[in-house]
């Protein structure tokens, strides 16, 4: 007799919920959310199995930069192929309600080609291609991001009318950790700590950082696939969630010349489904073999991936000494002027902080860089040769820094046989193309900075 697979309990929920819509969401290249509702019909038409679910999104979502200026350089997407629909797959374990949304339900999705197979170029599917490796060699990948991003008091209408001058701070002064701002902005600070929570999305910690309105969170630590669904929805929501309260928080690197850039760490550890590999109690580090090579990995290669960890022009504004992002392949242990972080302790806490990249990031595509760079350290079985530095950057003063500028990176990025080895030529080579065209539009453009140094006096 022939039986039917049992309702996924998600879209089994969604039947009883009596919702008429949903909201969908996919990332594109850039890490912006692009979304649309779907009637509850259409949906449930969209949640079924492959090859009858699934549904049509532009794959101009790959093919254009943030503000929706299509690639000239690009083969797989583009103007040749006339933007055709890419197939979107929806994710049934990311169900969730938006708080803030009169709890619609709400499905992040990922771009799959005709016959079911992951899309080359989906962010998603890039680190979902990582993670199948990482599998394979017998490993969970645990990870914990951190994002520390400015707020201010603009609207996309009052940030359009001043042109991209002299945004309001939300506060004022250097006050990191200060219980007076989170109290002078309590309903904000509430509000992200509950709704996210009830988004699933949890907060481990937030605070003031140092800076005029800026904030650091962190998020709870979870499977790497997970944790980067959380990254993404934090940036998206905390947007959301904002404008309510007519607060508009930017996650760019730097937005201040002057000031400490925006970090978006990232906490790593490998286990094998029960326990922490990175943990050894018979070494003097607390650190396993498994650890040294993972941590050498990304300290010899991490590089190669530069433009997935540093994406934007601004990215490399960030990477001025003194400024606290560190700006060369180092390591230390519990040393936060080093790029790899070495926090080493008990079973549970022991792990790698990744400090390179900044706040800019797309979560999927920094989170594949950073595993890949380790995980090659592993099946190598890279050993660390360098010692961990001491202070701030003792015993790094012979290890080159890192490229300052983006077309830079996309170059190393472009030649590097390792991220092609883990992330496959198609993604290497749209990526690099996408971030060549970053670099050609700010040759292109003519900066305040310019215009103040050059206007009156050429």
């Amino acid at each position: 007799m022939a039986t039917t697979s049992p309702l996924h309990p998600a879209l089994a929920a969604l039947q009883t919920s009596g919702a008429a819509k949903v909201k969908v969401a996919v990332a594109d290249i850039d890490g912006v959310l692009r979304g649309k509702y779907l009637h509850i019909d259409k949906f449930m038409g969209a949640a079924e199995p492959y090859p009858a679910g699934g549904f049509g999104f532009c794959d101009v979502v790959l093919g254009w930069d943030m503000t929706d200026t299509c690639y000239d350089n690009t083969t797989v997407t583009g103007w040749q192929h006339g933007f055709p629909d890419a197939l979107a797959r929806l994710d049934l374990d990311t169900a969730r309600n938006v708080p803030w949304d009169d709890k619609v339900p709400f499905f992040l999705g990922e771009f799959v080609l005709a016959d079911g197979s992951p899309h080359p170029l989906c962010p998603r599917q890039t680190l979902k291609k990582v993670l199948k490796r990482a599998e394979k060699m017998g490993f969970q990948v645990m990870t914990g991001m951190e994002f520390e991003w400015f707020n201010f008091l603009e609207t996309p209408q009052t940030w359009a009318d001043k042109k991209g001058v002299g945004a309001t701070q939300l506060t004022p002064g250097m006050f990191g950790y200060s219980l007076l701002r989170m109290n002078q902005n309590r309903p904000f600070f509430n509000a992200l700590m509950d709704e996210m929570l009830a988004f699933g999305v949890p907060i481990e910690g937030l605070h003031t950082e140092t800076g005029p309105g800026v904030f650091e969170v962190a998020i709870g630590f979870s499977e790497a696939l997970a944790q980067a669904d959380r990254a993404i929805l934090f940036k998206t929501g905390a947007k959301e969630i904002g404008a309510r309260f007519g607060i508009m928080p930017s996650f760019m690197a730097k937005p201040h010349q002057n000031m400490p850039g925006c970090s978006g760490h990232i906490h790593q550890s490998l286990s094998d489904g029960k326990n922490n590999l990175f943990f050894d109690a018979a070494s003097p580090r607390r650190m396993s073999p498994l650890f040294e090579s993972y941590l050498a990995g990304q300290v010899a290669c991490l590089m190669e991936f530069g433009p997935m960890i540093w994406p934007t022009i601004n990215s490399y504004k960030r990477l001025v000494d003194g400024f606290w992002a560190p700006v060369k392949p180092t390591w230390g242990i519990d040393n936060r002027t080093a790029s790899f972080r070495v926090i080493a302790g008990s079973p549970k806490a022991t792990r790698l902080e990744t400090r390179c990249p900044g706040a800019d990031v797309n979560p999927y595509l920094a989170m594949a860089a950073v595993i890949a760079a380790g995980l090659d350290g592993v099946e190598k079985g890279l050993k660390l040769t360098t010692p961990p530095i001491t202070g701030t950057n003792g015993g790094a003063e012979h290890i080159a820094r890192a490229p300052r500028t983006l077309i830079e990176t996309t170059r190393n990025f472009q030649q590097s046989t390792i991220a092609r080895d883990w992330l496959g030529n198609a993604f290497v080579d749209h990526f690099a193309a996408t971030r060549e065209w970053e670099w050609r539009q700010w040759l292109d453009a003519v900066t305040d900075w310019e215009m103040k140094r050059y206007f009156e006096i050429i």
